[in-house]
């Protein structure tokens, strides 16, 4: 990611221990973009720039408008524009999508709270024999964060990022929406021809909502870990489906909320 298109700079007046100073500081970029499919409006999401073909292709697959990679005859940036604008074959949902959803940096694709769309879509169960070790998972936040030069810089951006069964640093994206972040490294899948990732865990910052576990589904990652909690909806999404879901992994705690046969923690209390 740019540092120069993903951070704005500005003035601002600190306060501290009974003392005002001025300096400039670095805030996160946020712009829209506007995607395009087979020269139709398709959506417009508030992301942080950078990495936007992985981030319109990701979204293309992870809300089954394509089924993979192959399916997109072109992607490219529109010149002087916000705007991405891609040429898909065989595509299918986007007049449920323009129906239905709405994307913002808050909340990703909203109105999906049904597992029933899931199931629709035929997404299936993450075939994997990945297992992480306890003490593997524990060592993600920590890589994690200090993998972010634009949220050492602002403090404002969410990440995504895939990890192999050592624990090594895969892929990592950084966007104001994690939902955005979830979407580039899938996207970066998608080219690198990666799908399913069914040989990798992935690590979310903030919670695990709903929207992330199911973009997670779709790419067939096996483990899914958040530094917050998870939502009651993600969870039993997670569970129907056989996904590891692992919340609140700081330090050296974590919570499996689904199919913890994945973890090897060990002995157990």
């Amino acid at each position: 990611m740019s540092a120069a298109r993903s951070i704005n700079l500005t003035r601002v007046d600190e306060w501290k221990d009974g003392r005002v100073h001025s300096f400039q500081d670095c805030l996160v970029a946020e712009e829209p973009l506007e995607i395009r499919v087979n020269e139709e409006p398709f959506t417009v999401t508030m992301r942080t720039p950078g990495h936007d073909l992985e981030l319109a292709a990701g979204l293309l697959f992870t809300e089954g408008v394509i089924q993979s990679g192959s399916e997109i005859a072109s992607i490219s940036l529109v010149s002087g524009k916000n705007t991405i604008s891609a040429t898909v074959e065989n595509a299918v949902a986007i007049d449920e999508f323009r129906r239905n959803f709405a994307a913002t940096a808050a909340c990703g694709i909203c109105g999906k709270t049904s597992i029933e769309s899931i199931r629709r879509r035929g997404i299936a169960r993450p075939a994997s024999r990945l297992v992480l070790a306890a003490e593997t998972l524990c060592s993600l936040p920590e890589k994690l964060r200090s993998s972010q030069p634009v949220f050492g810089k602002t403090g404002g951006l969410h990440a995504a990022a895939l990890f192999d069964n050592d624990g090594q640093l895969i892929v990592l994206r950084e966007d104001i929406g994690r939902h955005n972040a979830v979407d580039k490294v899938i996207g970066w899948a998608l080219q690198q021809k990666k799908i399913p990732l069914s040989d990798y865990g992935m690590m979310v910052s903030g919670r695990g909502g709903f929207e992330i576990v199911q973009k997670v589904l779709a790419a067939g990652i096996p483990i899914l870990a958040s530094v917050s909690a998870p939502s009651g909806l993600a969870v039993q999404l997670a569970r129907e489906f056989g996904m590891t879901l692992v919340g609140f992994l700081r330090g050296r705690r974590f919570v499996i909320y689904s199919t913890p046969s994945r973890i090897n923690c060990g002995l157990l209390s």
